[in-house]
């Protein structure tokens, strides 16, 4: 019985529970890829029966039975199980509440993720094993471009032992690898510089990452994950909760059982009704509806708590290290790939250089034959049999046997002069492509090279845009609190900052809070404010984009820092927490609702508006400025009657002039000519400063000729007294004369405070002491500057 059940445990653990942690795949799922890939069940190829694919699994490689198989299958190819699908499933392959139809119904074929799985297996770039039978070799594994382990995740239960990780973003994680690559002795709070947390199929959002800091170090963690909720109004006096995304692996129909429960219970109070709207158009789609007189907040916090609304995920990072079951930590599961894929690309190299050296000794040979062809066809004429004629022409043109076995099968038509000219460019060519390949096997820097462009070729072709928000910890009602107002979180004061790379976060403003707010960290990085505004905490905020729309949101999930260690490198990304996934689409400014106080809106066009934010829409966004064809918003903010607009434009022109020249207009206005442009100049900055203040003139300017971030910067800060005050609609003074080689403004910034410039990864740059006469040139940076702002 001892020696059975050891058996039995083994083939658990090493045959069917664990995944390798090279290509994160355990045995049937690594079979079920071979196979497709052996049946050519390619992209561009069409579906066939998974019945099919699972017999021919089945039959050759996998001594278990058909159901096992096609639930593997079956997981390939689901979307929201798989952050990268590799089985691309026609018909019904389940859903988060139902399971598949039988595999005589559904239709498969791989996806195109599975081809950077497989690619290079007639290259001699894995061992290959024989199957049960030992009548067919497979893979021992695969030989992935994909980082899978982390991309895909993995769970299994073994013999005293599981497996439990989750998905993340391909490009995050290749960003992660090739760091590592580089930075071979790189910790796991260096890597999460670039993988900052899970990104889980269905979106959502992780609340608090101290568990995912614990899993990528030890390899053990747990993290909580909430839905995407929104409060929208569904009618007049009607409010709802509207779900647009949930926890990973929990299903629409188990929220609504849970909230059905809890409402028979009595733990769940203010719900009068909830529907699933959701269809193949729109996504997901689960509403709320609310009874008159709750508050959507407390009952949300409700919903977190006692229904799938919020639910936690553990991760446990046990894979097959060398044929043995290892806890590893994210550097640990990157190095093992690493290691897999370098070996891959060498393999790879030594038989493409093995295959190459072989063709050229053939074409070498040939070339020799064809420039004395009369003479060889001769000697092969008078040969008595192919074995002399063979001898031959070894010892007369010094060939090798291959060469000479190759000149006998030579066809006729290879002997024109067209052909020559082709074997000689495919010397050439072969010559070039062995040399390389030296190269690549000859130099270890040039290997990793190789290794690192084929990632970034991967996640190019099959990488997505991330779609789970990372946030802080959110603190949660005490347990012994009752009723929804006891569970509401305090709707104290706060202030929202923006900073000049984007991201987001919030100050509380109450006297009563407590200092150690969550976020706390290094103050520099992304450490440039260009928008900010004074809040409650449940109360409604704008952001202004800069495709003219106005979206209304609710700062209670933004990250709370103290305002004594203000680290936007804790803030989230305002576009991210807004669900915008354009990615040229950027948020220019931070607005109060429902003020008498006017906005100021400036367009890249040199087109300036003021608008009152009142009697506004209850829709969620709306539009605020009417803009021209190819013209986008550059800034938003708040611009009275006492305050001066103040325009820089590429060609290092600044306009000032008074904001009560811009009569305030309605919402659909197009708006008025703001400042009169040069010959393909346009708005890189515009703001507005208040009546009497002490203001700081930035700008910085570079060539438009080099690649982004590639030339060093100049950059002046001046006074703001030192610019004469010009009429609306003129062209301005200069703020800043070019160097020899420079011909516009990369950035520039115009308000009160200490002035920071930041590079294109959000660190902070020197800038000059002293101020700069008004349209003298600037001084060199110690870098190239991609934001400018004013420190927080």
């Amino acid at each position: 019985m001892e020696g059975s059940f050891l058996e039995y445990a083994y083939s658990v653990i090493y045959s069917r529970a664990l995944p390798d942690a090279r290509d994160g795949l355990k045995p049937v799922q690594r079979r079920i890829l071979f196979m497709m890939t052996e049946m050519g069940l390619r992209p561009e190829k069409g579906h066939v029966k998974s019945a099919r694919v699972v017999g021919e699994v089945m039959g050759k490689l996998h001594p278990h039975g058909d159901a096992s198989i096609y639930d593997a299958l079956v997981r390939l190819a689901q979307p929201f199980a798989m952050r990268l699908p590799l089985v691309d499933g026609h018909g019904n392959f389940g859903s988060l509440d139902d399971g598949p139809a039988a595999s005589r119904y559904t239709e498969a074929r791989l996806a195109g993720a599975a081809l950077g799985m497989t690619a290079s297996l007639d290259e001699d770039v894995v061992d290959f094993v024989p199957n049960y039978d030992n009548q067919i070799m497979q893979p021992d594994v695969l030989p992935t471009a994909v980082p899978n382990l982390l991309v895909n995740g993995a769970s299994g239960i073994a013999v005293g032992m599981a497996t439990n990780l989750a998905p993340h973003n391909l490009v995050e994680v290749v960003e992660g690898a090739k760091h590592l690559l580089h930075h071979p002795d790189a910790s796991a709070d260096e890597l999460m510089e670039f993988i900052p947390g899970p990104d889980l199929p269905g979106g959502g959002i992780i609340v608090g990452l101290d568990g995912v800091k614990d899993a990528y170090r030890t390899g053990r963690g747990a993290f909580r994950t909430r839905a995407k909720v929104a409060v929208e109004q569904l009618t007049a006096r009607r409010t709802g909760l509207i779900v647009t995304e949930l926890p990973y692996l929990v299903g629409p129909e188990r929220v609504i059982e849970k909230i059905k429960q809890g409402v028979e219970n009595k733990k769940l109070s203010g719900i009068g009704d909830v529907a699933d709207l959701t269809d193949r158009k729109n996504g997901l789609r689960l509403v709320i509806t609310l009874k008159t007189g709750f508050s959507p907040e407390a009952v949300l916090e409700q919903l977190y708590r006692y229904t799938p609304l919020e639910d936690s995920f553990s991760i446990n990072s046990v894979a097959l290290v060398d044929g043995q079951p290892q806890t590893l930590g994210l550097p640990d599961m990157l190095r093992v790939f690493l290691d897999h894929r370098l070996s891959v690309v060498r393999r790879r190299s030594e038989f493409r250089l093995r295959k190459r050296r072989e063709r050229l000794h053939l074409v070498e040979g040939l070339l020799i034959a064809i420039l004395d062809i009369d003479e060889v066809i001769q000697l092969i004429r008078t040969s008595d049999d192919a074995e002399t004629a063979r001898t031959r022409l070894m010892q007369v043109f010094d060939l090798s046997e291959p060469q000479a076995e190759y000149i006998l099968e030579l066809r006729l038509r290879r002997l024109t002069k067209f052909s020559r000219v082709e074997l000689e460019a495919e010397r050439d060519q072969l010559r070039s492509e062995i040399e390389e390949l030296l190269e690549i096997l000859g130099n270890e820097d040039r290997l990793r090279a190789v290794v690192s462009g084929e990632l970034d070729d991967a996640a190019e072709a099959y990488g997505t845009p991330r779609r789970t928000l990372l946030t802080g910890a959110v603190a949660r009602p005490a347990r012994a609190a009752k009723g929804a107002e006891a569970l509401q979180v305090a709707d104290t004061p706060c202030t929202v900052l923006l900073s000049a790379t984007g991201r987001a976060l919030r100050l509380d403003r109450d006297p009563e809070a407590p200092a150690s707010a969550r976020g706390a960290g290094r103050a520099t990085k992304h450490g440039a404010v260009v928008s900010s505004v004074d809040g409650t905490v449940r109360g409604e905020l704008g952001a202004v984009l800069s495709d003219g729309t106005l979206h209304r949101f609710t700062p209670v999930d933004l990250p709370l820092v103290p305002a004594a260690s203000i680290a936007f490198s804790a803030g989230v990304p305002l576009t991210a927490y807004l669900g915008i996934t354009d990615r040229k689409t950027r948020v220019v400014g931070l607005v109060q609702l429902d003020t008498e106080t006017p906005v100021g809106l400036f367009t890249e066009q040199g087109v300036v508006k003021r608008v009152v934010l009142r009697d506004l829409p209850a829709k969620p966004e709306f539009e605020v400025v009417g803009l021209r064809p190819g013209d986008r918003l550059i800034g938003a903010f708040p611009a009275p009657d006492g305050s001066e607009f103040a325009v820089v434009t590429s060609d290092a022109q600044l306009l000032r002039f008074p904001a009560s020249s811009v009569r305030p207009q309605g919402r659909p206005a197009s708006g008025m000519s703001g400042i009169r442009l040069g010959a393909e100049a346009r708005v890189v900055f515009a703001g507005a400063v208040p009546d009497g203040a002490e203001a700081r003139v930035v700008t910085i300017a570079d060539s438009s000729l080099t690649l982004p971030g590639t030339d060093v910067a100049t950059a002046k800060v001046s006074d703001w007294a030192d610019f004469p005050a010009k009429g609306r609609g003129t062209g301005g003074v200069r703020a800043q004369r070019f160097l020899k080689w420079e011909d516009q403004l990369a950035c520039a910034w115009v308000g009160s405070g200490e002035p920071r410039a930041l590079n294109a990864e959000g660190s902070a740059l020197k800038l000059p002491v002293e101020l700069g006469k008004r349209d003298g040139s600037g001084t060199p940076l110690d870098g190239a500057a991609a934001f400018v702002g004013r420190a927080p």
